[in-house]
């Protein structure tokens, strides 16, 4: 449980998606129990125990779909004389197995916290740093001099000379540069070769062409270039400190709700959806076990035969066997 709890706390605190599966009933004969977990992540891997071959094919599928959407699943696998029908929250999945137990099995996304991360010391760090927080984002403020008595609601506060390599950055990371000039550059080299989903400076047009310029002597790519939003935030007139840390913020709540709005919704969308790409790619890439019904990944399949030049996957040997001696049996309803 130790090594269970430190590894969600490791995803959690890299910005990674994950799934947290829990037994919460088993009918026997099972092989996993009331209380087993397993942790499934973005790529398909999953860490634990809830069932054998049978069962983590489906509890792989069901967690990728939960990344998808953001929702819970409560899962139940059962034989097909034990199917209760259509149950409002409820996924139903026939296990054909040998076994012939029943397993329910909770499902519960966690999704990265959005993340801002402000680069500067500008009274407009103060204020967004603050005003995130309200809205419940994860705050991280690097900058020349801060402390943590200038920025009490954040949730960390960094020196920008300790730091500047070792930033952090994820499809959930909305940076804000406003350093006022003293490290701009570094900050934007960093931010804009990176996976962050938003990354703007706070700089009047004159300043915003000077970095630019020695962005581009850095060697970053006009298409690197083009994601830097300056001025930053929606503009609706604002002018104090308050106003423009408001204006960043609702630009960023706008990128993030209404994502195909602009072009740089379309570029977060891009790489949110290589979060999900194993999801896709699982669904594509299935077979269904003719004998059990089962739904079995075609890459990782360990059994298979070929009938009539046509290849067939299956969840177990049992189920292999029982196909290769009477195939007719179960291609009957085949086309």
């Amino acid at each position: 449980m130790v090594d269970y709890f430190d590894k969600a706390h490791g995803l959690q605190k890299s910005g990674q998606p994950f799934v947290i599966a829990t037994v919460v009933r088993a009918e026997k004969p099972t092989s996993a129990k009331a209380g087993a977990k397993a942790i499934i992540t973005a790529d398909g891997t999953l860490d634990g125990w809830v069932g054998g071959s049978c069962t983590q094919p489906t509890v792989i599928r069901e967690s990728l779909k939960a990344l998808q959407d953001g929702q819970p699943r409560f899962l139940r696998m059962c034989p097909p004389e034990k199917l209760r029908g259509e149950q409002s929250g409820v996924v139903e999945v026939v296990l054909a197995c040998i076994s012939g137990g029943t397993l329910e099995i909770y499902l519960e996304p966690h999704l990265p916290a959005p993340h801002i991360l402000a680069i500067g010391h500008l009274p407009v760090v103060e204020a967004l740093s603050a005003l995130a927080k309200e809205m419940h984002y994860a705050v991280t403020v690097v900058g020349e001099n801060t402390t943590r008595e200038q920025f009490p609601r954040a949730d960390e506060v960094l020196e920008f000379e300790v730091t500047a390599a070792n930033l952090r950055f994820t499809p959930q990371t909305y940076v804000v540069v406003a350093s006022h000039g003293n490290y701009d550059e570094p900050a934007l080299e960093a931010a804009l070769d990176s996976d962050a989903a938003y990354v703007a400076l706070v700089a009047s047009k004159k300043r915003r062409d000077a970095v630019l310029a020695y962005l581009r002597g850095s060697g970053l790519s006009e298409e690197k270039l083009s994601r830097l939003k300056c001025p930053a935030g929606l503009d609706f007139g604002a002018v104090t400190p308050e106003e423009i840390a408001l204006s960043i913020l609702a630009e960023i709540v706008q990128l993030r709700r209404q994502p195909f709005g602009s072009a740089q919704g379309k570029s977060l969308i891009s790489k949110l959806q290589l979060l999900h790409a194993a999801s896709s790619a699982a669904e594509m890439a299935e077979a269904k076990d003719p004998v059990c019904g089962m739904m079995v990944e075609i890459a990782g399949a360990r059994y298979t035969a070929i009938h009539a030049g046509q290849v067939y996957y299956f969840c177990s040997a049992g189920c292999q066997r029982s196909f290769e001696t009477t195939p007719e049996k179960y291609l009957v309803s085949e086309p």
